[in-house]
């Protein structure tokens, strides 16, 4: 997996402190500092509790966050969810985000932050300036550094010369198996990229893989 940071007009005249998540290394280095946290899904939820308890903080999301309320995520939500990201790969269609099939839901640590107004939304910006951002409306406000909770995507460019993408630009799968070609399991890719079904993944590629080296055609 790679992490994403997409592009967005004057991204590369930012003077001040751009990082990704997996570049986080604790709120406490943004103290005193204006921060925008980009991103949807729940890595930026979490980050903005931590964060906005040292700095000031803004939110920007591409689309309206999607707040799930009510009945808790068990295990039987858990493969509903998975059935629906797998359905994209079983097409051969590029898979879309498990959070965008669960929504978000704030967790108990995180109550205390939406409280204090933390998880006031915004629109994105329309270009990256050297000391901030301008909105679509000519808005212009200033921050210290950008912290792109944007997360990763499937890193396959090696696997090109195998010619495995579909014309709809996904990977057809069935299960964690390529279907162009049943000796490649891919663990981490649609619905095996979160914890929600990286697990039972796991298990059942390491099983199609042992049987598939024992058979008699691979020997």
């Amino acid at each position: 997996m790679g992490r994403l940071i997409p592009w967005y007009p004057g991204i590369e005249t930012f003077k001040g402190r751009q990082l990704h998540t997996a570049d986080y290394a604790g709120a406490e280095e943004f103290a005193g500092q204006r921060v925008l946290v980009v991103g949807g899904g729940a890595s930026a939820v979490q980050l903005l509790a931590e964060v906005s308890e040292h700095a000031n903080t803004t939110w920007v999301t591409r689309r309206e966050p999607v707040w799930r309320t009510g009945e808790e995520f068990g295990p039987e939500i858990g493969r509903a969810v998975v059935a629906k990201v797998e359905e994209r790969v079983r097409a051969g269609l590029p898979p879309h985000s498990v959070v965008s099939v669960t929504g978000l839901q704030l967790r108990e640590q995180e109550q205390a932050a939406a409280a204090r107004g933390v998880y006031r939304r915004r629109p994105m910006f329309q270009r990256i300036l050297p000391d901030g951002v301008r909105w679509a409306d000519g808005t212009i406000e200033r921050f210290d550094a950008i912290l792109w909770a944007t997360g990763f995507r499937a890193d396959l460019a090696h696997l090109a010369p195998l010619h495995l993408r579909e014309s709809a630009g996904g990977i057809r799968m069935d299960g964690t198996r390529v279907v162009r070609d049943d000796r490649i399991h891919l663990v981490g890719y649609g619905p095996s990229a979160s914890t929600i079904g990286a697990n039972r993944a796991g298990h059942a590629a390491a099983r199609a893989l042992r049987t598939l080296l024992n058979s008699p055609a691979t020997l």
